[in-house]
C-alpha cells in the first residue's frame, strides 16, 4: 500500500462519515472544490442515494404542511 492510497482512504472516510467537500478539500490541500468532488464523490453512491432520500422527506414533508394548510383555509379552521 502506498501512501497515496492512504491519503484516498482518509478522504473517502471523512466524507462517507458525513464530512463537507470543502472540509475534504482543505484536508487535501486542493485549490479547486471540483477535484475534489470529481475525485471523491464518485466512490460513494450509498451518500448519493441517502442524501436523495433525506431531499425527498423534506419536499414531502412541506407538502403535507402545505396541504394542511391549503384545507384549513378551506374549512375556516
Amino acid at each position: 500500500m502506498r501512501l497515496h492510497d492512504l491519503r484516498h482512504g482518509a478522504a473517502t472516510l471523512a466524507l462517507a462519515a458525513g464530512a463537507d467537500l470543502r472540509v475534504v478539500q482543505g484536508l487535501l490541500g486542493h485549490a479547486i472544490i471540483v477535484l475534489t468532488a470529481d475525485t471523491y464523490t464518485s466512490v460513494l453512491p450509498q451518500q448519493d442515494h441517502d442524501s436523495a432520500r433525506a431531499t425527498a422527506r423534506l419536499v414531502l414533508k412541506a407538502g403535507r404542511k402545505t396541504a394542511r394548510k391549503v384545507n384549513n383555509a378551506r374549512t375556516g379552521t
